[in-house]
């Protein structure tokens, strides 16, 4: 039991900000946005929008360090350059991607409000253009209810 109130004291000193500093390499808003306009297109619009959810979580000072900590795991994974089935094959490519990106979304979907789904909705219209809509597959709960 007291090894989980240490985690606990430690988890509520982590600065998600901090511990990527010198990380860069691994991680970082650069590198993300950079995969992410240059793979959108082949990603598809639910992956890419999903991952935007998680990139405006990660970036909100709302969002529990835990939670951070869950959506750095994902979005590294996501632009490591080294999958478990690597990107440039069709089809099945951006199948461990997408579902590393959906489990971190459903575990962390209580901290993304309306205002991060907004977020991330404005930079979809500016990536895909009319071929975003804001309906593209996303479920209802992640879609922002109204533009802002």
């Amino acid at each position: 039991m007291s090894e989980e109130k240490d985690y606990d004291k430690e988890l509520e000193k982590f600065d998600s900000t901090e511990a990527i500093k010198g990380k860069e390499k691994h991680f970082s808003e650069n590198k993300y946005v950079k995969k992410l306009l240059k793979y959108a297109k082949k990603m598809g619009v639910k992956i890419s929008y999903y991952s935007l959810l998680l990139f405006y979580a990660f970036k909100s000072p709302n969002t529990p360090n835990s939670t951070k900590l869950t959506i750095a795991g994902a979005l590294g994974y996501l632009i490591l350059p080294l999958d478990v089935i690597p990107d440039f094959i069709p089809l099945a490519g951006y199948a461990d991607d997408t579902m590393v990106i959906i489990y971190a979304l459903n575990k962390i979907k209580a901290h993304i409000d309306d205002s991060i789904k907004q977020e991330a909705h404005e930079r979809m219209k500016k990536i895909f253009g009319e071929n975003y809509d804001g309906n593209n597959e996303i479920e209802d709960n992640f879609r922002p209810k109204k533009e802002i």
